[in-house]
């Protein structure tokens, strides 16, 4: 009878290797992940580190849609809150227009329209997270001053021309913030604190001048009609950040769950898989026991 003289070393390092599949096997059942390293699987492990790039892309989106987001609200909130203020600034000097009021009911007309004007400045002045929302790149001066040192009163802009953008995973850019000035001074009639300066010292002395105070009015008219459509670019900006950020949400749901279906371990397959692996390691120690004791070596069952 012939004997393979490696015999044994071939049982040991079939052992060896059952040792090391059931590290591996039992690893996997621990962690639930199937691919613990590149070399198990380098095709796999590879469109892992895609997906979770593109994953941490998405993520990265989002948060960054939603700080820019509610910029966008703060902006929209206080230009909603100036077309109100305007409303009502437009209303008071259409009634101080008509002819039929004293002299102190136009002076209070002016003092209340000199309130919205303050208020209007302060609106343009808002700031979100520390920054001014309306001074373009200039975030950390207030936009809007007011100088009283002529009749009518100058309000001047302090920023600057800076439009802000978000860029979207397509590619795509969404405009971020409108300059105060293209919002709040226009061009010629469209100006809101020219308007508004106006009509303060329109009304200021109780005398009305028809013909101007009516011109003025029909200027502030004008500004509130352009500040409306203003409005119009933040609140597209709103609408397209919101599906735009929805969409990244869905995506990363979707990456995030083909990566857990990528690296996610069978659970019984491997519980299966590594009670085998238990059992033959069991079975090749008794095997490799029995073969190494001196009564029972192989060589005393040859016969005689």
């Amino acid at each position: 009878m012939r004997v393979d003289p490696n015999y044994i070393t071939n049982l040991v390092s079939s052992l060896d290797q059952t040792q090391t599949n059931e590290q591996q096997l039992s690893a996997e059942l621990s962690s639930g992940v199937s691919i613990t390293s590149l070399g198990q699987n380098p095709v796999a492990a590879g469109e892992n580190v895609l997906l979770l790039n593109q994953i941490q892309q998405d993520d990265s989106f989002t948060q960054s849609a939603n700080v820019v987001t509610g910029q966008l609200q703060v902006a929209d909130s206080a230009l909603g809150s100036v077309v109100s203020e305007l409303t009502q600034a437009v209303s008071l000097a259409t009634s101080a227009n008509n002819g039929t009021m004293n002299a102190s009911d136009v002076e209070s007309i002016g003092n209340q329209i000199s309130g919205i004007l303050d208020e209007v400045q302060s609106l343009a002045n808002t700031s979100y997270q520390g920054q001014y929302i309306f001074g373009g790149g200039q975030v950390a001066t207030a936009p809007f001053t007011t100088s009283t040192a002529t009749s009518p009163a100058v309000t001047a802009y302090n920023g600057d021309e800076n439009v802000n953008y978000l860029e979207l995973p397509n590619g795509q850019k969404i405009q971020l913030n409108v300059p105060g000035d293209q919002i709040f001074l226009g061009s010629g009639a469209n100006s809101v604190f020219g308007a508004l300066n106006a009509l303060v010292a329109d009304y200021s002395s109780g005398t009305v001048n028809t013909s101007q105070a009516a011109a003025d009015t029909s200027a502030l008219n004008s500004a509130l009609n352009y500040v409306s459509e203003q409005r119009v670019t933040i609140d597209n900006s709103i609408n397209q950040l919101s599906a735009a950020s929805g969409a990244a949400t869905n995506e990363q749901t979707e990456l995030t769950a083909a990566q857990t279906n990528l690296m996610q371990a069978d659970i019984p397959t491997v519980s299966t898989q590594l009670s085998l692996a238990e059992t033959q390691q069991t079975a090749l120690e008794d095997v490799i026991a029995q073969l190494e004791s001196a009564s029972n070596s192989l060589f005393s069952k040859l016969p005689g």
